[in-house]
């Protein structure tokens, strides 16, 4: 059975130059996979190569008249862009024409279209942005990254339902363990919201671990990480500069001295293995979660490589029935509250 992915061909930085290309290379890789792009067309056309012919089959070019800027407030761009490139991508996979939505473009936007199109699964109150981040043992899945800035103690019960889902669904990771991001480990630290979310999730039908500190993100101590967008798009934030500035600071210390390049040389196959690790492009694709359908947000920046990855999640959370296993697991929790 195929798959459809509606790729928002106008969204991000480098826009349909790097996008269309990346996305013909994934069908490349992947033949039981179709795609729609959305955007303008005489400019998406442009991009596709002139040895076309063997997957034409599998594209199709909806056109649209609009495109939401990356700086477009999420009020705006819902109001006055319903024709763009963004929306359409979203109109796709309510109506069932495409499975996942996959855009690099505005994040606030995508959530506001995302959340007004698809509308929120039964039991969930509040989207959370999610992503797996790379740790000593794998990959930690962590949310939310940056959707809800105040969340209640039942939000973070919610994200933690949800992180796990994705780590069973997508990560494959039998029973996951989950934890809330916390000062500490002790029981006795931590704000009201914290304490109070630990106090649901004992209660609740979840491996739940217990609080985590931020260095047990990329230690892999747990599975799922939890916490609220604030305190999570500052820790992703945080994590993305200390990984460059380790980056440059090799990089300054390995073109030194004669010596220092030397060393370098003899290093590089180990590097290679390191950088592969922990590049941030095989990590690319952050879910929208709690939407009834799937959205794939990729960075902005990111190039046909990194938005390759983001086009690999739409595929994946898609044909392993993440919204429907979130919902299910949300009402379960919901008619146990009841039971009890």
């Amino acid at each position: 059975m195929k798959s459809t992915l509606a790729v928002d061909a106008m969204g991000g930085d480098l826009g349909p130059a790097t996008l269309v290309p990346a996305t013909l290379d994934f069908l490349a890789e992947h033949p039981a996979v179709n795609v729609i792009l959305t955007g303008d067309e005489a400019t998406i056309r442009a991009e596709l190569p002139d040895n076309f012919e063997s997957l034409e089959s599998r594209v199709t070019v909806r056109h649209c008249e609009q495109v939401v800027a990356m700086d477009e407030t999420p009020t705006k761009a819902m109001r006055t862009k319903k024709n763009s490139s963004m929306r359409v991508a979203l109109d796709l996979v309510k109506s069932g024409d495409a499975q996942a939505c996959v855009s690099a473009g505005n994040t606030g936007a995508l959530m506001a279209m995302a959340r007004f199109v698809l509308k929120m699964l039964p039991g969930v109150e509040r989207p959370a942005i999610v992503q797996f981040l790379p740790s000593m043992v794998g990959s930690t899945v962590m949310l939310d990254l940056g959707a809800n800035s105040e969340c209640r103690p039942e939000h973070l019960v919610q994200f933690a339902i949800m992180g796990s889902v994705l780590a069973e669904a997508v990560g494959g990771v039998e029973n996951p363990t989950v934890a809330l991001l916390n000062i500490g480990s002790e029981e006795m630290k931590g704000n009201d919201l914290v304490k109070a979310a630990a106090e649901e999730l004992r209660a609740c039908d979840i491996n739940y671990f217990g609080y985590v500190e931020g260095n047990d993100i990329y230690e892999g101590t747990v599975d799922v990480v939890v916490c609220d967008g604030f305190v999570g798009n500052v820790a992703l934030k945080t994590s993305e500069g200390i990984a460059r500035m380790i980056s440059h600071l090799m990089r300054e210390e390995f073109t030194r001295t004669a010596g220092s390049k030397l060393a370098a040389l003899a290093a590089r196959p180990v590097l290679k293995k390191i950088s592969d690790r922990i590049d941030h492009r095989r990590y690319n694709g952050a879910s929208l979660l709690g939407l009834r359908g799937t959205v794939i947000k990729s960075h902005g920046s990111a190039d046909a490589m990194a938005f390759g990855y983001a086009l690999q999640a739409g595929l994946v959370e898609s044909s392993r029935r993440v919204p429907e296993r979130i919902g299910e697991s949300v009402l379960q929790l919901l008619a146990e509250r009841v039971e009890q």
